[in-house]
Order: structure tokens, then sequence, then C-alpha cells
């Protein structure tokens, strides 16, 4: 079944790209509002400080966190992350083959390195997704350690996700030089 991914890659990034603009949009046109104008913790590239965080979840408060939980967490951010995955890989496999030495791999080894490329992202993403639920869900349990490691999460979410975004257009580039 990965095998096949890439022949759906451009569905998968249309796919991709419409949840994520879903995403964009509600965290502008509503999340910041109901935060004050804040950004969300997982917008932050660069991670925040335990006391960011919490003036994010303070100016949230109870009702605040509960719609995002239900509208970001609970739905698109379910969904995201491994739709996102499905497609790095699919882009992995699509630009892989137009080199000799990944399309003299077999196909198991091939799905094997677009699989080691994304899946850390992936588990990194849901690690930080179910940390900020637990936040936005009981703030009781929001201290500087819980904060710290949810930023620490966010980081490591978006370095992981670089891995995949420069073999690809590595890999294409490669391709179009092997031309």
């Amino acid at each position: 079944m990965v095998l096949r991914l890439s022949r759906h890659a451009v569905a998968l990034c249309f796919a991709s790209a419409t949840v994520f603009v879903a995403m964009t949009l509600l965290e502008f046109l509503y999340f910041r509002d109901l935060s004050g104008g804040l950004a969300s913790l997982d917008m932050r590239v660069t991670g925040f400080s335990p006391d960011e965080g919490m003036a994010w979840l303070t100016a949230l408060g109870r009702r605040g966190g509960e719609i995002i939980l239900v509208w970001h967490y609970l739905t698109f951010d379910l969904l995201f992350p491994a739709l996102l995955s499905v497609t790095l890989a699919s882009l992995i496999l699509a630009t892989g083959r137009r080199l000799p030495g990944f399309r003299a791999l077999p196909a198991q080894a091939q799905a094997l390195v677009a699989v080691v490329l994304v899946l850390p992202y992936m588990i990194a993403d849901y690690s930080e997704n179910i940390m900020v639920a637990r936040l936005l869900s009981d703030f009781q349990a929001a201290n500087p350690d819980s904060l710290s490691f949810a930023s620490a999460l966010i980081v490591t979410k978006f370095a992981l996700l670089a891995i995949p975004l420069i073999v690809i257009p590595a890999f294409y580039l490669a391709g179009q030089r092997g031309r």
C-alpha cells in the first residue's frame, strides 16, 4: 500500500493543503480572538516560555480552551499529522523514484526510507497535541515543567518536519540533474 502512495501525491497534497488552510483560518479568524490576539502554542515554531504558555491559557479561559480543544485538537489536528505524514511519504517516494539509486532499491526498502524520514515527525506532532490538549482540558496541569515540555515537543515537531521538507526538494533537484 505504501508503495502506491506516489501515484496519489497530488491528491494528498491537495487534501493536506485544504486541511492546513482550514486550520490556519480558524487560528487567525477565531482562535486569536479567543486568546486576545495571542498565537496558539503549536503555531510557535521556536517554542514559548512557561510564562507565555500560561498567558495564552489564562487569556483563553475555560470556555476558550474547550473551544480550541474541540475545534482544533479533536478534529483537524487529530487528522492533520497523519495526513501530512502520508503526503510527505508519497512525495518522498515520487521524487526518490527519479533517482537511479533509490529506484534500484527493493520496493520495501523504498517504503522503509519514506517511513523512517516521516514517522518521527508524526510521533512528535501527536505527542505535542496530546500534551497541549491535556493542558487545555486540565488547567491545573499547567506548571512550568509541563509548559516547558510542551514547548520542547513543539520545537521538536518542527525540527523533525524539516527533515522530509529538505529531503523532498533534494530528491527532486537530484532527479532533475540526472536527466
